[in-house]
């Protein structure tokens, strides 16, 4: 898995591949079982007594942040439940509710008492007396999974903590910290207006430390080994190793652990991209669209990407084959997103409908009126209005793809094709995957 001769200027630096999280992953192409763990890390399983302050400071010193796809320091997180009074909670968040995104799914899959050592050893140091541990109840493989791995700690008596496992339902909003905290309290798994935060008053009311099951892995692997060792991989302002599942016109599909920071190009070079790509879609469905030359060089990384607009997120990249079209794919997935919403607010009762409708006009090439004009004034009225994230985030994507694929938006507007489209087969499959909808009760 090398960048290939097809992958162009933006891919000459070498991409950093990483097996700290990945250790091991391919040798037996199934979950690692507690005593393949242990001989996998030999220094031991969590201790039943930690020096809770001193794991906080390593956490934070190391320079962790999260990688669900808001980068907030896991450290400061940690502290701020840790000074709270009385007992508190632990969530392992499994969800990953990203559709171009199987990074988590694959870590749990493959080294799930890592992702669960973590989560012990936060709990131990927040003075959290219990673990829940909340996944998709749509994968059903990713439940037994952790099931066994669960019960396996238990029967070694490995964990002072208790550990609880809840399948939660998979909509994009149910994912969010508020959402989960609101589902494990009884309600529905929509997000909630704030506050208080969850570090104040979340499950039960207590305080709560919610953290992605690949934040928590590092932060079992930085209690063993210490923040400078963490500090080895990375860049000053964004430290470690981080996953990316890297998609579309890619012949590798997959996973892959790098070094944080390393170029988009290079990254996507792993995956070995087909030639002439020319458009990558960096952190998922929330993410944005950004023209490959522009970014080729640019380390993926929250600090330097913050700078274009732009987020890892969830550790996405979608690279856009040639013959495909990006304002089609964005119409999708803003209809997607239409539908997703957790109803709460008129910019996602109305708003993205709205925005969603306009832009497929748009990519069908059959415009009414001027959506180009409609759109402009509806992402502005929408932007920053809604009870959540959710519309900001379908706003940030759709405001990319006019910008990436403006010459092509200006085209459709007027009734005429892409160029871009023309170079492919009109009936190549789409690029993202659009996820098919669940049963009839959506939110418990």
């Amino acid at each position: 898995m090398t960048p290939t001769a097809s992958a162009g200027r933006h891919r000459q630096a070498s991409a950093v591949l990483a097996t700290r999280l990945s250790a091991n992953w391919e040798d037996s192409g199934r979950p690692a079982s507690l005593q393949e763990h242990l001989a996998r890390f030999p220094y031991g399983p969590p201790p039943r007594i930690a020096d809770g302050g001193r794991l906080i400071e390593a956490v934070t010193q190391a320079g962790l942040t999260g990688r669900g796809g808001a980068g907030f320091p896991t450290g400061v997180k940690m502290r701020a439940v840790a000074d709270r009074r009385g007992p508190a909670v632990v969530v392992l968040n499994g969800l990953e509710s990203e559709p171009a995104s199987a990074k988590d799914k694959m870590l749990l899959g493959r080294a799930p008492h890592l992702a669960l050592d973590g989560a012990v050893l936060a709990a131990v140091a927040v003075g959290a007396d219990e673990v829940d541990v909340c996944l998709p109840r749509n994968a059903g493989w990713l439940l037994a999974t952790m099931h066994n791995a669960v019960t396996e700690r238990a029967r070694a008596g490995i964990d002072p903590v208790v550990v609880r496992l809840h399948d939660l339902p998979h909509g994009y909003v149910s994912s969010s910290e508020t959402a989960v905290v609101n589902w494990l309290n009884g309600g529905p798994a929509k997000p909630v207006a704030t506050p208080p935060r969850p570090f104040e008053k979340g499950v039960a009311r207590r305080p709560t430390l919610l953290a992605n099951a690949e934040t928590l892995a590092h932060v079992a692997l930085i209690g063993r080994f210490g923040s400078a060792w963490f500090r080895r991989l990375g860049t000053q302002d964004a430290p470690g190793s981080m996953l990316t599942t890297i998609t579309g016109g890619v012949a590798a599909t997959g996973v892959y652990e790098i070094e944080v920071g390393t170029p988009v190009g290079a990254a996507l070079g792993l995956a070995e991209p087909h030639e002439h790509v020319r458009h990558v879609l960096i952190g998922g469905y929330f993410g944005t669209w950004h023209d490959l030359d522009s970014v080729g060089t640019v380390p993926l990384a929250g600090p330097a990407l913050r700078k274009l607009g732009a987020s890892p997120g969830a550790g996405v990249l979608v690279a856009l084959p040639p013959g495909a079209c990006g304002l089609i794919e964005t119409a999708r997935v803003l209809w997607w997103l239409a539908g997703q919403g957790a109803e709460q607010c008129g910019p996602c009762l109305f708003g993205l409908p709205a925005i969603a409708d306009d832009f497929a006009q748009l990519a069908a090439g059959r415009p009414h009126g001027s959506p180009l004009d409609r759109l402009d004034r509806r992402l502005g009225t929408v932007s920053g209005r809604g009870a959540c994230a959710h519309p900001d985030g379908a706003v940030r994507l759709a405001r990319s793809a006019l910008s990436a694929f403006a010459a092509d938006a200006k085209a459709h507007a007027s009734a005429r094709r892409c160029l871009y489209a023309y170079r492919g087969s009109s009936q190549r499959a789409h690029v993202l995957p659009i996820p098919v909808p669940q049963g009839t009760d959506r939110w418990r």
